[in-house]
């Protein structure tokens, strides 16, 4: 799965063009690279999401198409 659509399934970003936009501004990372929102991400990657002076990491436990919003939690776990 793309990294930009997983980014908007797991709920850590809102909406797939600002997961997009972060992606192309070099705000993302996984495994400490920057990637482009076409990256395809796996289970065990550590994404890292750069919002101004702030930084998330969290570490991808699975990966799922569609999700509600209370099982959104489940894709992810924060480290």
């Amino acid at each position: 799965m793309r990294i930009d659509k997983f980014l908007k399934v797991s709920r850590l970003i809102k909406r797939r063009t600002v997961a997009n936009e972060a992606c192309d501004a070099g705000r993302v990372l996984v495994n400490g690279k920057a990637v482009k929102a076409s990256y395809d991400v796996k289970e065990g990657d550590i994404i890292e999401i750069l919002f101004g002076q702030k930084s998330v990491k969290a570490e991808v436990t699975a990966i799922a198409e569609t999700t509600k919003k209370e099982d959104a939690k489940e894709l992810f776990r924060y480290v």
